[in-house]
């Protein structure tokens, strides 16, 4: 489960618009990043060198059989005994259920010194007889303590986490101090993170012109990426009371580095196999990028929120894989080298969904994500088939259909112009939505590309007809025009009046992004007009029979999800707010289909039919199809049997002629023979 978020960690996010795109890109991320990135492909540096360290020898490795338990390990070893330097199998050295002693000291230096020596204010954790393995045991700590005036310059600052059996010096600097009863080790609390990439904004109108503001930008470019030290007020420290026996050599980077070995260096009989302390994972992985807190001059106090509980080993080693596998790809991004799998943003933001949700709501979210998805499809598969069939332009808009290219071409040169806080979900999907819109244009009219001689470029684009329009058709380009006229008088003016406040005003990073800002807003806050001609189009038509019903449908159930869930992904305020827009077309849609019922077991009146309708319709054809078919053959079958008929009559009639003429000379040779007798 996710720790607890302190109160000064806890900022806005909920759940968004669009949440199908979370599911999609985790679900990339985890199939390929986490899978094959963190479990297959093992780093070069698994394997641990057992060369002695002294001599540079290589130390043979010998099977052995299981590890005996600390107090009873071997006080001496036969001559025989090969030891190794790097132990091949360790073995827990305590038991389950020991309580332990924590205090945790700050400090911006790496090495600890006598904790006589450390300042009061320093020890921001100091918990007795929690319970190693104890799965009910779980505290959390809130503190403050100041920032040291090294930290504010820039350096980093240590945590040094002190662990003893309870009641055993924790110390390591006093006499009583026992290893095999305590250990300690130390783990930075910042981190060295680029700064943020922002293009500067300023009011177009002021003295200081685009020319001299690019230059400091490409000048702040050259200088490469800016670092800043990063603290962050959450972590949780888990013991691992199940990490049983494990082989060290082979282990996991991510996991190796939170072993703590015995410091003696004590191996069994075999010289082979050592032990180890309690594993205690310092947790990371909820720690998000905009909470952390840049550390500066200005920063004198930081708060501190620790959670200290037990976590299954099968836990600890997904959760510190997938971390230190995330911040390699940060380190890797920083640089500038590119990252398969990306930077790791967007599971940054599944993470804060996580973080910043009601459980009973995320669960609601995933459920209603993937109705979103079908929906979407659903909606797709029913437009595509209601353009396809369409055989005239009877209730089409061919204006709003060009209109709504331009703006969605406008929306995602916008997002695109914002990429640092859109996904790259929302960019595909906007491009998706520009190419299908395209399409119904050329279904719609034939697209051509005519000379122009008055023209500056020579040529222009025309949008000619595909067919001799009907007279509904006619009517239908003569409402649209008229829907146009009125729409034009009305958001004109109120694009200007947009413009010329903005530019006042607001900032902007250059004046194509005030001219792409500009038109965007327009169209989020103006955008739902252009349904408007499609409805005065019914409105006149007195139906919606031409309107595909299902898509709509699909679409306008989309529109409600995103209502719901509209801030999960990334994405301008803006894009936001154009969730709300479609509701008010839809009601109205609603009332239209009411009114202007439309019978599908029929034709309507202007050619077409309802899917019942066209099924039956193509059921009949195939019918038709298939009986004339058969006619066709049983036509081709009587005239081949006639024919055959004719040739045995034929042939019948030619063997008879054979037969009298051979008959007729028989007669005339008997004849012959019978003279000569007489």
């Amino acid at each position: 489960m996710p720790e607890p978020a302190a109160p000064a960690a806890q900022e806005g996010g909920a759940m968004s618009s669009t949440v199908k795109s979370v599911v999609q890109s985790v679900g990339i991320f985890i199939a390929i990043q986490f899978v094959m990135k963190q479990f297959v492909q093992q780093p070069a540096q698994t394997v641990v060198d057992n060369a002695d360290p002294a001599t540079g020898a290589a130390v043979p490795v010998i099977k052995t059989g299981p590890i005996p338990a600390w107090d009873q390990r071997p006080t001496q070893w036969s001559p025989e005994t090969v030891y190794n330097p790097v132990p091949q199998s360790i073995a827990p050295i305590w038991d389950v259920d020991t309580p332990l002693d924590i205090q945790i000291y700050v400090s911006p230096s790496m090495m600890i010194p006598a904790l006589g020596q450390m300042p009061k204010d320093s020890l921001v954790l100091d918990e007795k007889s929690f319970v190693f393995g104890g799965w009910k045991d779980k505290r959390e700590i809130d503190t403050t303590f100041p920032v040291p005036k090294e930290v504010q310059e820039g350096s980093p600052l240590w945590a040094h986490f002190l662990i003893a059996q309870a009641g055993s010096p924790l110390d390591p600097t006093a006499a009583k101090f026992d290893s095999s009863k305590a250990y300690h080790f130390t783990r930075p609390l910042t981190q060295l993170l680029p700064k943020k990439k922002e293009r500067k904004r300023h009011n177009l109108l002021a003295s200081k012109n685009e020319t001299e503001l690019t230059t400091e930008e490409e000048a702040d470019l050259k200088k490469g990426p800016q670092f800043a030290s990063y603290y962050h007020p959450n972590f949780t420290m888990s013991f691992i009371p199940d990490s049983g026996t494990q082989a060290y050599p082979t282990m996991h980077p991510a996991l190796r580095q939170f072993v703590n070995l015995e410091q003696t260096g004590a191996r069994d009989e075999s010289g082979q196999n050592g032990w180890y302390y309690p594993i205690l994972y310092i947790n990371t992985f909820w720690q998000l990028r905009n909470h952390m807190t840049e550390l500066n001059s200005t920063v004198t106090e930081l708060p501190l929120h620790i959670t200290l509980n037990n976590m299954a080993n099968w836990q600890f080693s997904i959760f510190a894989s997938i971390d230190e596998g995330m911040k390699m790809n940060a380190k890797k991004a920083a640089a500038g080298e590119k990252i398969p799998g990306g930077d790791g943003s967007e599971f940054e933001d599944f993470k804060r969904i996580l973080l910043d949700s009601n459980s009973y709501l995320l669960g609601v979210t995933f459920f209603v994500s993937i109705l979103h998805m079908i929906f979407e499809m659903l909606a797709f598969k029913n437009d595509v088939s209601h353009w396809r069939k369409k055989k005239d332009n009877v209730g089409t808009s061919l204006r709003t259909i060009i209109s709504n290219v331009v703006m969605q071409l406008i929306i995602f040169l916008y997002l695109f112009d914002n990429n640092e806080n859109t996904s790259w979900m929302i960019l595909f999907g906007q491009g998706m939505g520009i190419a299908i819109e395209a399409w119904k244009v050329t279904k719609t009219v034939n697209v051509r590309i005519r000379e122009a001689p008055n023209s500056l470029i020579g040529y222009h684009i025309t949008f000619e007809d595909k067919h001799q329009l009907s007279d509904v058709e006619k009517k239908t380009n003569e409402y649209d025009a008229i829907a146009f006229k009125y729409m034009y008088i009305v958001a004109v003016p109120l694009l200007l009046a947009y413009a010329g406040y903005s530019l006042i005003y607001d900032s902007h990073k250059s004046w194509y992004s005030f001219v792409i800002a500009t038109l965007v807003g327009s169209v989020y806050a103006y955008g739902f007009l252009m349904m408007v001609p499609s409805l005065y189009i019914n409105y006149r038509l007195k139906s919606v029979a031409h309107m595909p019903g299902k898509a709509m449908m699909y679409k306008f159930l989309n529109t409600f999800i995103d209502d719901l869930f509209a801030f999960t992904i990334k994405m301008p305020m803006l894009h936001r707010l154009a969730t709300l827009r479609d509701d008010v077309i839809f009601f109205i849609y609603l009332y239209q289909s009411y009114k202007y019922k439309v019978d599908y077991s029929r034709v309507n009146e202007f050619g077409q039919g309802g899917d019942e309708e066209e099924e039956a319709e193509a059921i009949k054809s195939a019918e038709e199809e298939k009986q004339k078919l058969i006619a066709e053959a049983d036509k081709k079958v009587q005239k081949n049997q006639k024919k055959m008929e004719d040739a045995i009559r034929q042939a019948t009639a030619e063997v008879d002629g054979i037969a009298e003429e051979t008959k007729a000379s028989g007669a005339k040779i008997m004849k012959g023979e019978g003279r000569k007798r007489k």
